[in-house]
């Protein structure tokens, strides 16, 4: 099973949110590279981030669940 990468977070709190969402919704995610990114204090992006990654098979329908759901309460786009 190939996985591709749908979103690169820095904050391992924002990856686990989407990945409980995309869970909810029916996709099987997966966080990673969590470790590498935090074993450098607060050095995320240079370790390429905290990647939230779903089979292929999934990624298309995964792009059009997030560009159509509805944002929580604390991320860009909500009230």
């Amino acid at each position: 099973m190939r996985l591709v990468t749908i979103a690169t977070l820095l904050n391992p709190a924002e990856a686990h949110l989407l990945r409980s969402r995309l869970e909810t919704a029916g996709f099987h995610p997966q966080v990673v590279h969590e470790d590498a990114a935090l074993s450098l204090g607060g050095y995320a992006l240079a370790a390429g981030g905290i990647l939230v990654q779903v089979p292929e098979s999934e990624a298309h329908e995964v792009r059009q669940f997030l560009r159509t759901a509805t944002p929580g309460p604390d991320e860009p786009g909500s009230a």
